[in-house]
């Protein structure tokens, strides 16, 4: 079980890898768009983060549900921003910094809390 686990949070890292990079090559391009790296990123981020959730509650670890809960929240908003604006050929520069700032603040509060 134990091996599974440290699967899903590879897969979890992958995710936020992916959603991250695929944000970081656009920086300087004057196009912003939803690449599917962002899309497919996101949506691997959060189904594993839910997995590692459950793995956690089925064990003996204790959960901060808080914590929890905030990054849920800010994935799901995250992912909510990506999969409305996938299909669209440009999205405004606001949306890509609000995006790549609420990508850092959930990694952050991964790290940091």
């Amino acid at each position: 079980m134990e091996t599974l686990e440290n699967v899903v949070l590879v897969v979890h890292f992958l995710g936020w890898a992916a959603l991250f990079g695929g944000l970081v090559v656009q920086i300087r391009s004057a196009e912003k768009a939803i690449t599917p790296a962002i899309r497919d990123g996101i949506g691997t981020a959060v189904a594993a983060g839910i997995a590692l959730v459950g793995f956690l509650e089925a064990g003996d670890d204790t959960v901060n549900h808080t914590k929890v809960g905030v990054k849920l929240t800010v994935g799901l908003v995250i992912l909510v921003l990506v999969m409305a604006n996938a299909r669209k050929r440009q999205i405004p520069e606001g949306l890509f910094w609000a995006i790549l700032a609420l990508t850092v603040t959930n990694v952050g509060v991964a790290v940091v809390w």
